[in-house]
């Protein structure tokens, strides 16, 4: 093999994220209903008999399945699952960026609105309960924000001596910023909060630039 060929075997291929193989993939979906003339989003809370994440608020969604068209498909059925609602009362689905998780999850969110609100049945196995809080109400709140450092853990047997400075080697410092929205008795933070974050500052950027 010559460079000119393996060149040409990178230049066809498209560019991804490296790892992403191992990333585990999820879809979830921000629910957008009207109650009482305003817009508001739909929460749920995690059922208490769930081994993962028990009694978290968080968005209706799940791990894409194979049997999934893709993550829409996935997002519109877990919704439809959790909710107890046909996918028909999912209208208007449109993919948002999507977001790489500190613990190797990549989440693709989506917007929809529930077309009858009131049909809503919750799947008690994975849901607790659903809350509604108005769109006004988070656009005109400033999150809460603590930082979270991050250390790191070499294991016992990590091969010290084939890097350079051994066991004094002085690894990365980061920490991440944790969102918290309190509404009422409910606290909306992590992942959601973060999806939650990004949603409602596009919001407000379009507002601005109109």
């Amino acid at each position: 093999m010559d460079i000119a060929k393996l060149l040409r075997t990178f230049q066809a291929r498209k560019r991804k994220i490296m790892g992403t193989e191992n990333y585990r993939k999820s879809a979830v979906l921000i629910p957008l209903l009207e109650k009482d003339g305003e817009i508001h989003i739909l929460f749920q809370v995690r059922s208490l008999h769930l081994h993962s994440q028990p009694g978290d608020i968080c968005f209706p969604g799940g791990r894409i399945e194979k049997t999934d068209g893709g993550p829409e498909d996935c997002a519109i059925r877990e919704t439809s699952e959790e909710l107890g609602i046909p996918p028909s009362s999912i209208a208007d689905v449109i993919p948002f960026d999507y977001i790489v998780s500190d613990s190797g999850r990549m989440i693709f969110p989506y917007i929809g609105r529930i077309v009858h609100p009131e049909k809503i049945k919750p799947n008690e196995a994975e849901v607790a309960e659903t809350f509604t809080v108005p769109l006004q109400y988070l656009l005109n709140t400033e999150p809460k924000m603590y930082k979270v450092h991050l250390q790191v853990l070499p294991e016992k047997d990590f091969p010290y001596h084939w890097i350079h400075g051994g066991k004094d080697y002085q690894w990365g410092k980061r920490s991440i910023d944790e969102l918290f929205y309190p509404y009422e008795d409910k606290v909306i933070w992590g992942l959601t909060a973060k999806i939650l974050t990004y949603f409602l500052q596009e919001i407000k950027e379009n507002q601005d630039n109109k």
